[in-house]
């Protein structure tokens, strides 16, 4: 049906996309539809965008859908907008989607849904990661709620909270053995815990301002912990 010079011509032009058998050639319309967050599905003009049905596939054609901009991590993982995470739950649910849709299952597919797949998949993965570790996870629940914490800002840190950092960091400094190591990553690990358990409850108590300066303070133990890391290294 479309072949010899028609059918090449919309292999150029994007329009014929290799490996969609049995789909019509994508119109001029459609293709921009697969850019623009339209509710419209860029494949057969249906209503399936990706703010329909399951969220990534056409209900109609089956085609898979652009990522929904308007949506956001805990939406995407099927988590409550919360601190507190079910991590089990999380990661079934990042399982299940991968196998919707890594770019792996859409080798065969048009070029179209192969550039979605890759997108799609980043962003499971952002999201995956983002949500596992309470501080990444609390640092974008305060930017869902409008509260930024600036990078290397010391963000209203009293003058005892800097010691006690300034004295862990000496301690990692002048140790030089892994029983000494140890005892440092306890004393963080325990602090780490402590802060996580502060942030949990203002978020619980809509107090932002005090989740704010108790994931600053998080930040600065996750700062210690990556010298542990290295630290051990050279040990």
């Amino acid at each position: 049906m479309w072949g010899g010079r028609t059918g090449a011509l919309l292999r150029v032009c994007g329009l014929w996309p290799a490996g969609a058998l049995g789909r019509r050639p994508l119109s001029c319309d459609a293709a921009s539809l697969a850019g623009s967050g339209s509710s419209q599905c860029w494949n057969c003009g249906g209503p399936g965008g990706p703010t329909r049905g399951d969220g990534f596939f056409c209900p109609q054609c089956r085609a898979l859908q652009p990522p929904d901009p308007t949506r956001d991590y805990f939406s995407l993982m099927d988590c409550n907008r919360a601190f507190r995470v079910d991590t089990a739950k999380l990661q079934t649910r990042y399982q299940q989607l991968q196998r919707l849709v890594h770019p792996d299952f859409f080798s065969q597919r048009s070029q179209t849904e192969k550039d979605f797949s890759e997108k799609h998949s980043t962003l499971v993965n952002d999201a995956y990661k983002t949500l596992l570790a309470p501080l990444s996870r609390g640092l974008y629940l305060l930017k869902l709620h409008g509260v930024k914490i600036p990078e290397g800002t010391d963000y209203k840190m009293d003058r005892q909270f800097l010691m006690e950092i300034m004295e862990i960091n000496e301690k990692l400094a002048e140790a030089q053995s892994e029983a000494a190591m140890k005892e440092i990553e306890s004393i963080v690990r325990a602090k780490q815990k402590e802060m996580t358990d502060y942030v949990s409850r203002a978020f619980e108590q809509d107090d932002l301002e005090k989740a704010k300066e108790m994931l600053t303070k998080m930040r600065y133990f996750s700062n210690v912990e990556e010298k542990i890391k290295l630290k051990k290294i050279s040990l």
